[in-house]
């Protein structure tokens, strides 16, 4: 009776105990899994299999006991679990659920005896994503579920935090636990899973108590790796994210000249040339990879550096492929030191990964695909990372006369006092420009052409020239330095990379993260200006470079009595214009959530700014340096900054026709795996096993935030909405109703004036443009919202002290003294109104921020910049 109602795929629903019509087999399968299991209790009318559904069928599920208890979100989160291995039972391989038996159980189960409402497993993973959402701690945790089960005894919940966690991994993807060498030197993985001593520097592999075994043998360094191929599977067989995974396929610019993802860049394009088989399936994965260190204490006095490795799916929409809920943990390479040129070695697993996923893909469930299970296969497009790690991953040194990756051999430096410096910009300039000719710059006019483009087989035949290293710290291999050879350049290794297949011909293969870059010429910018003495470039020592070079006479020190003199520049500002730039930056009002409280960034002498993070960088060389140091300086000095901030301004547009290989800076820069970090660093719980507790903490989460896709009963990271979000506006035949705004605070009431009710009629009569055809008296009908709208004005309105309207906080002068940051409108009028008018609809209102305004000719003293 059932076989005719088989899906496209083949499968149909299963009415086992375990699956309870939820999980989808073969035909071939379904009767072992019936024989296996059990017929569910309660299934008496086959409305999954061919009978119709009467009213008493179709909405409950069957308890363990015969009971019924209402479906909830959960039988789909075990549906989408389950068919991720279906896959397997699709292809002849192995079709056992035993590992979700608790899962199962604890869905059958009620609550609570008479509550259909929640079945405990629901329950219980509701309760543990309101703990990871709102930070609870685990002992808080435990202290509710002790209340909940003296207030209610006959509830069926676990006992604690621990066995919450325990069944919550059930639902997650697990890691795997590699032994690491003390010295870096290799894994103690695969050849050498069953050693005990290091095969490179012959250390031991565990911790020893006088010079023997302790009892329990405890390893030195421990490397979590958390496989991709699962992780990506789920990604397909999740119903909620299938369809998302073609996205770029579709949602690609249509504009030759505009780019907004990284399918519309150069590279992924070449990419796709070179590999016509791997393109010609639209659901083969294309990865990014990041790298950075950070100390996961808060105390930042303690040397520690952890190095997470974390992949970004490009095939997502440009507004969710990099947000925390789609980025993956794939390595934990543990402390206290950073890899450094160890980083292959932590990298092997990944690698060898990421060649399997392309040689030979991994058979995958497409929830959204008709053709069901297909071969996946995943290519690593680049990493994103800053000049330092690049080094690592790379292979090419950062250091040295060629630290220039991109120059190569012909990276341009000098020696100076106290470092190197690499000149010779002006060179990719064209050959008639007239700065080639200016000897300000050197002392010297520049002749030479741009550096070549060297080709993938100039890299490899240089890579080829690199002899072998030896991995490890030990000071007796790996740790002693060795000098490289002239023919060797600046590398220092051949990239385990260059193991991917594919790798060699990728055109950009690491990219620079533009939100460190800027933070370091923000930070010298500000400093030299100010100044500042801890951060300037203007420096004695470049005041003595300038001498030796014989340039900028007017710069160089002179001896005044005893002492050298340095001659002040036109490029820092005096103590007097310190000061004003300094308030200046203090009295900045921006918008709610825009950035954080810059004065709180200005020293208390309005002397220099502290403590500048990435993003108050961002906000203040594309919005407040040009403005705020245009009377400042010279003229000339001025246009410059304003080239440089508008330059940075353009480059992290989120549309984009700079980005020529890469596409939008937005997606390849370093944001937000840095604020993934700060979610990595909450889920340290034990400061004597960061990396364990990283590990356990990112698993449940991974569980807690795949389940919480499903849930619409309560706030979850996917459905709650934004800080300042004012509800949906209802369609209205005229505008003036669909300009509504959200009220915050106090309400009051306020009697209106006739002058003041005139005016505001007035405004609204003549900026609505749906209203002329009634006064010039050609309507064809009167409507409702026409009768509401020729009422009579109330003299009684209402009055809040702030407001959110489309999507932007609004507050009072009087509330603006309580808060750090505001929302001035800026108007947009497109009828008339009286010239002291202080009525608008809310539709008009835009977002700006406001400042003083610094040039002495200009008669206003504020001015405002529109966001």
């Amino acid at each position: 009776m059932a076989k005719p109602f088989v899906n496209d795929r083949g499968f149909i629903k299963c009415p086992c105990r375990r699956c309870l019509n939820n999980a989808s087999h073969q035909l071939e399968d379904l009767e072992s899994h019936i024989f296996r299991n059990g017929f569910m209790f309660g299934y008496n009318q086959w409305i999954h299999h061919g009978e119709p559904a009467t009213a008493n069928a179709g909405t409950t599920v069957a308890g363990p006991s015969g009971g019924i208890h209402e479906r909830d979100e959960m039988f789909d989160v075990l549906d989408d679990i389950i068919s991720e291995d279906a896959d397997e039972d699709a292809v002849g391989g192995p079709s056992s659920n035993d590992q979700y038996d608790d899962l199962f159980a604890a869905l059958r189960s009620e609550l609570y005896p008479g509550v259909s409402s929640f079945s405990s497993l629901n329950f219980l993973v509701k309760l543990m994503h309101l703990k990871v959402l709102n930070k609870w701690t685990n002992k808080s945790f435990d202290e509710l579920l002790k209340l909940l089960k003296l207030a209610f005894p006959k509830i069926d919940l676990v006992e604690s935090h621990y066995e919450a966690k325990k069944l919550m991994t059930k639902m997650g993807l697990g890691y795997s636990s590699i032994h690491v060498c003390k010295n870096d030197c290799a894994l103690f993985w695969k050849e050498n899973l069953l050693k005990d001593t290091c095969p490179v520097c012959s250390e031991s592999r565990w911790k020893l108590q006088s010079g023997k075994r302790s009892g329990k043998n405890v390893p030195h360094k421990v490397l979590r790796y958390f496989p991709v191929g699962p992780r990506l599977k789920r990604l397909f067989a999740t119903s909620k994210t299938a369809k998302l995974m073609r996205w770029y396929s579709t949602g690609k610019s249509k504009d030759n000249d505009v780019m907004r993802h990284p399918v519309d860049g150069k590279s992924w394009q070449e990419f796709d040339k070179r590999h016509p088989q791997f393109a010609g399936d639209v659901r083969n994965v294309r990865l990014g990879l990041a790298a950075d260190g950070f100390n996961p204490f808060g105390n930042m006095s303690l040397s520690y550096s952890m190095w997470p490795v974390v992949l970004t799916t490009y095939n997502l929409p440009p507004w969710i492929c990099m947000k925390a809920e789609y980025l993956m943990l794939s390595l934990l390479i543990p402390g206290p030191q950073s890899p450094g040129k160890d980083m292959d070695v932590f990298l092997r697993p990944l690698i060898d990964e990421l060649k399997e996923l392309w040689v030979h893909g991994l058979d995958t469930r497409d929830a959204s695909y008709e053709n069901g299970v297909f071969r996946m296969r995943a290519a690593l497009l680049w990493t994103i990372n800053d000049f330092p790690p690049r080094s690592s991953l790379s292979g090419w040194s950062g250091q040295g006369y060629r630290a220039c990756p991109t120059c190569n051999e012909d990276t341009p430096s000098m020696r100076v006092i106290g470092k190197t410096a690499y000149f010779g910009h002006r060179r990719f300039l064209a050959t008639n420009h007239h700065w080639r000719s200016n000897l300000q710059f050197d002392g010297r006019t520049e002749r030479k052409r741009p550096p070549h483009r060297f080709s993938t087989t100039d890299i490899l035949e240089q890579l080829r020239r690199v002899k072998t290293g030896i991995p490890g710290k030990h000071p007796n291999y790996g740790g002693v330095k060795r000098k490289r050879g002239d023919d060797e350049l600046n590398w220092r290794k051949k990239s385990i990379f260059y193991e991917l297949p594919y790798w060699a011909t990728i055109e950009l293969k690491h990219n620079l993260d533009v939100m460190h870059i800027e933070k370091n010429v923000c930070d010298s910018l500000l400093g030299t200006l100010l100044a500042d003495p801890h951060k300037s470039k203007d420096t004695d020592n470049a005041r003595r470079d300038l001498a030796n070079l014989g340039i900028r006479h007017e710069l160089h020190l002179f001896e005044d009595g005893n002492k050298l003199t340095k001659p002040a520049a036109d490029y820092t500002f005096s103590e007097a214009n310190r000061r004003k730039f300094c308030r200046f930056i203090r009295s900045v009002k921006f918008p709610d959530g825009f950035a954080s409280n810059m004065s709180k960034k200005v020293a208390q002498n309005d002397s220099r700014l502290l403590g500048l993070k990435s993003h108050d960088c961002h906000v203040i060389m594309q919005r407040l340096l040009p403005v705020g140091c245009r009377s400042l300086v010279t003229k000339n000095i001025w246009s410059t900054i304003v080239e440089l901030c508008t330059f940075f301004k353009q480059l992290c547009a989120s549309t984009v026709n700079e980005a020529i290989l890469g596409g939008p800076v937005h997606m390849r820069w370093m944001y937000p795996f840095e604020r993934y970090l700060k979610r990595l660093k909450d889920y340290v719980r034990n400061a004597a096993k960061p990396e364990g507790s990283i590990a356990e903490g990112y698993v449940v989460d991974e569980a807690l935030t795949f389940c919480s896709r499903y849930f619409d009963d309560v706030e979850t990271r996917f459905n709650r909405p934004d800080r300042n979000d004012d509800g949906m506006h209802p369609t209205r035949q005229l505008s003036v109703f669909e300009s509504q705004c959200k009220p915050l605070g106090k309400q009051s009431y306020v009697e209106l004036d006739n002058n003041d009710r005139d005016k505001a009629e007035f405004y609204i009569l003549n900026n609505s443009p749906e209203l002329e055809p009634y006064l010039k008296m050609q309507a064809p009908e009167v409507t409702t919202e026409l009768l509401s709208l020729s009422s009579k004005t109330n003299m009684v309105v209402s009055s809040y002290p702030a407001c959110i309207v489309n999507g932007v906080r609004f507050v009072t002068h009087d509330r603006d003294h309580m808060v750090t940051e505001n929302n001035i409108t800026s108007i947009d009028i497109n009828g008339e109104a009286y010239k002291d008018d202080q009525f608008i609809l809310a539709s008009q209102a835009k977002q700006v921020f406001y400042k003083q305004i610094l040039n002495k000719l200009d008669l206003r003293n504020v001015t405002c910049i529109k966001i």
